[in-house]
């Protein structure tokens, strides 16, 4: 009896061993970062409660959270909006710092599930002080080159991860209809075919995908790479008038022959997320749009990533906003919109959103497929192998290897409008040498104005001391011979003009800083005095004019008076790269990327329209030669022996003087 008492209780402990071998090995599968990520999401799925998953499906901005905040309601996601950084003056240090704070946050839950952090870098690590600006996307839509993108996007991913940030709202690939529109320099361009090439950025930002990966699905390449997001699904270029979250209008051809087809190619290229237009369709608002956002991204293109909301977008599908929120939040989950932006009223979200599930007006299959996709980016990324962010990149942000990508991209995106009031008689490439030159305008020394909205806050800045730069005034001081004499004033009147015996003027003016609404406008009219100093300088004086804007804008009435004209859009911190081009260093290559009008009645006008009668066409844009290639086709680089014979005159002057002597 006792020996089988004896058996019964070797059995019994160790089948206790087993199970406790079998559990410890299970309850880290989802850890294993061998298993396949299908296998991980499963099995971490299968351990949340409901809390947890809904948790998941929300992303709060910063300065509303703190660490007990991420790890008692088990938030998935914090973003920063506009402006919103760690402390006036952060440090890249600061930003490691304040991210992994959070993180740990999330690392202290029971399933310790990572947060992944969201930041609009849009053209460049806009928010961080000292960080590169890129040009603006129409800027880039104009240079055409899509490996300079990639290289822009591997940049950018590059500034953002060195602070701990592993998530860019990025790229705006948006098909702008009309300049009036806000968010028309977000886009690249009015053409779909110059759109979708641009997305070619996504492989910058997320990494080259491997041969064989199943199309649709996810991918982040390592640890200075982020999930990339296209946006904002769908037709946002297109709203009545250009104006900002209003209802597009549009009939299917249209809508999947113009606005769509970037779509394609983003999630061919593996973007890991989609955010949602505030904008309308056919007066259904897009965040309520489940056609669209359930059947066609995530059913006929079987994108695989998150869909995310815009900021408190889901708020936006009652008029007034956040009139019925216990409807929007049922519409938007319901349309398939997985993390939802509520940057402040989290809680709210949380208590709605449970209360629909446990009374079954939400499916948990739609949480479980919401908090799937979630998690298939999480896993993707890396980022529960490598949830913390450490001090080994921070030398990345604002780097010099970066602002040479960024003046590279300043002098591809300039477009020549006009070179010399005849064909016979261009003005540029501009001297060096000069005995006194001009420059004028409001946006001639003004960083802040050059690199428009999106820079270091919501809505941009005014002047030089917010981040490091080059303006396009210092870029022409050191671009010219030191002998020349450059004078700069504002807004010189006549008489200083006509007095100086000036040998030429630089005007550089242009629209200020604004983003989304702020930028709506039914005139587009340069900035005051901008009209007045063209007028005034361009009447007394052989002059250029650079124009430093978000879209084409009024000029038209000034085009007589003026003798060259440049389109310079939004070029960010490197305006040694303006003055490269003008001055003859490198040639003009830049082609428009939206239709310049006449006048405003004229819209919405693009390329293909019956009506379209342009000041400056699509994809016009005068060329060119560098200094290099003028020196080349003019013969020197071909006759060496002149040069020779040169030197040799010079030297035997300079013997004979000595001798003289």
């Amino acid at each position: 009896m006792i020996r089988i008492l004896s058996m019964s209780l070797l059995w019994m402990v160790v089948l206790l061993w087993w199970l406790v071998v079998a559990t410890m090995a299970d309850d880290f599968l989802y850890k294993d970062r061998n298993q396949p990520v299908a296998a991980r999401v499963k099995d971490l799925l299968g351990r949340m409660t409901l809390e947890e998953k809904i948790g998941q499906m929300v992303q709060i901005e910063q300065l509303a959270s703190t660490p007990d905040i991420m790890r008692h309601y088990f938030i998935g996601s914090l973003l920063s909006g506009g402006g919103s950084v760690p402390n006036p003056h952060a440090t890249v240090v600061d930003w490691v710092n304040m991210v992994n704070k959070f993180q740990n946050g999330s690392l202290s839950t029971r399933l310790g599930i990572p947060m992944i952090y969201g930041i609009d870098a849009v053209h460049g690590h806009n928010n961080v002080i000292n960080a590169t600006i890129f040009p603006h996307n129409i800027g880039l839509g104009a240079t055409r080159d899509t490996d300079l993108v990639k290289r822009i996007g591997a940049a950018t991913a590059a500034e953002v991860r060195a602070t701990g940030i592993p998530y860019a709202f990025a790229p705006c690939i948006a098909v702008c209809r009309d300049p009036r529109w806000g968010r028309c320099y977000e886009s690249y361009g009015e053409d779909t075919k110059l759109v979708e090439s641009m997305t070619e950025i996504i492989l910058g930002l997320q990494g080259e995908i491997p041969e064989g990966s199943r199309l649709g699905v996810p991918y982040v390449a390592g640890k200075d790479k982020v999930a990339a997001c296209a946006k904002h699904f769908v037709a946002d270029g297109g709203t009545t008038h250009g104006i900002d979250e209003n209802n597009t209008v549009v009939n299917e051809h249209d809508l999947l022959s113009i606005h769509m087809p970037p779509y394609y190619d983003s999630i061919i290229k593996g973007v890991s997320t989609v955010m949602v237009s505030y904008s309308s369709l056919n007066g259904l608002r897009m965040h309520a749009n489940g056609d669209l956002i359930t059947g066609y991204l995530k059913g006929k293109l079987d994108f695989k990533g998150f869909v995310i909301s815009d900021w408190e977008g889901i708020d936006r599908i009652t008029s007034p906003p956040h009139s019925n929120y216990t409807y929007s939040v049922l519409a938007s989950i319901s349309a398939g919109i997985d993390l939802v932006m509520a940057p402040n009223n989290y809680v709210e979200f949380i208590n709605e959103l449970t209360s629909l599930v446990k009374n079954k007006f939400i499916s948990m299959d739609r949480i479980d497929d919401a908090v799937t996709r979630i998690l298939r980016v999480k896993f993707t990324m890396g980022l529960f192998e490598n949830p913390l962010a450490d001090y080994s990149m921070v030398n990345e942000v604002g780097s010099q290897a970066h602002r040479e990508i960024a003046r590279e991209a300043v002098r591809k995106s300039l477009v020549l409008l006009k070179n010399g009031k005849t064909a016979d008689d261009p003005m540029l490439p501009l001297p060096k040498m000069s005995s006194k030159v001009l420059v004028a305008g409001s946006h001639a020394d003004n960083l802040g104005y050059q690199c428009g909205g999106w820079t270091i806050g919501w809505q941009g800045f005014s002047g030089n001391e917010n981040t490091t730069g080059t303006t396009i005034l210092n870029g022409i001081k050191s671009a010219v011979d030191p002998i020349t004499e450059i004078t700069y004033m504002e807004n010189p009147n006549t008489e200083f003009i006509k007095s100086n015996n000036f040998s030429y003027a630089i005007v550089v003016v242009g629209e200020h800083p604004y983003t989304e609404m702020f930028g709506d406008s039914s005139n587009l009219t340069i900035a005051d005095p901008g009209p007045s100093i063209i007028t005034n300088v361009c009447g007394n004086v052989k002059c250029v004019v650079v124009i430093i804007s978000g879209r084409p804008v009024v000029i038209e009435p000034y085009m007589s008076v003026i003798d060259a004209l440049v389109a310079a859009w939004l070029p960010g911190t490197e305006g040694q790269g303006v003055a490269d081009v003008l001055f003859g260093d490198h040639g003009f290559t830049g082609k428009l990327s939206k239709t310049w009008f006449k006048n405003v009645d004229q819209l919405p006008m693009n390329i293909g329209d019956p009506h379209y009668d342009p000041l400056f066409p699509f994809g016009f844009g005068l060329t060119t030669k560098s200094m290099t290639e003028r020196s080349i086709s003019g013969g020197i680089a071909t006759r060496p022996f002149v040069l020779a014979i040169l030197v040799s005159v010079f030297i035997s002057l300079s013997l004979s003087r000595r001798h003289i002597a």
